[in-house]
């Protein structure tokens, strides 16, 4: 069945901040949602990992992701720090983008989600990454936290959040 997808927020950052939440999503009318993000970490180093958290909820995830670094694979167990994102020793001015999915988010079983991102750099430190989890919550989600793994998200950056619709149907 094809999808509506709709913006219910974006949010760009003017100075960095720990973490960006979506909150008071609407309880009827969408089936999934998708967040859309272009970000950069204010961490002294290559990289750092985004973090998600579903109503206020940062335990019961469990996932996997595949990183290619142009060089070789990596294939790792992850919780709630996901995806890289590029560090203020990259490339100035460079944001990630990334994009993670989740499907019946406001049904009553748990949550699976999957994320794919690359990390931009203009030198040889970039990865490509594809991932998968679950939540283990069967309460439908009512907020989505965006955060990074013990630093800040750089200014500019920038977060849509859209809800997903059954071709057809308005959405409340």
């Amino acid at each position: 069945m094809a999808q509506n997808y709709i913006l219910l927020e974006t949010i760009e950052l003017t100075q960095s901040a720990a973490s960006v939440t979506f909150d008071n999503l609407p309880a009827s009318g969408y089936t999934d949602l998708k967040l859309v993000m272009s970000g950069r970490d204010t961490i002294s180093a290559d990289f750092n990992s985004f973090t998600v958290a579903f109503n206020g909820s940062s335990t019961g995830f469990t996932g996997r992701q595949l990183i290619g670094t142009g060089s070789s694979a990596i294939s790792n167990t992850v919780t709630t720090a996901l995806s890289p994102l590029p560090g203020a020793t990259l490339t100035a001015s460079t944001f990630s983008n990334v994009e993670l999915y989740i499907p019946n988010a406001f049904g009553s079983a748990n949550k699976s989600f999957s994320w794919d991102g690359v990390l931009e750099n203009n030198a040889t430190a970039v990865r490509t990454i594809l991932g998968a989890g679950l939540w283990s919550n069967t309460a439908a989600i009512t907020s989505v936290t965006i955060g990074t793994d013990g630093t800040a998200y750089a200014a500019n950056s920038t977060f849509s959040l859209y809800g997903v619709a059954a071709d057809g149907t308005t959405p409340v």
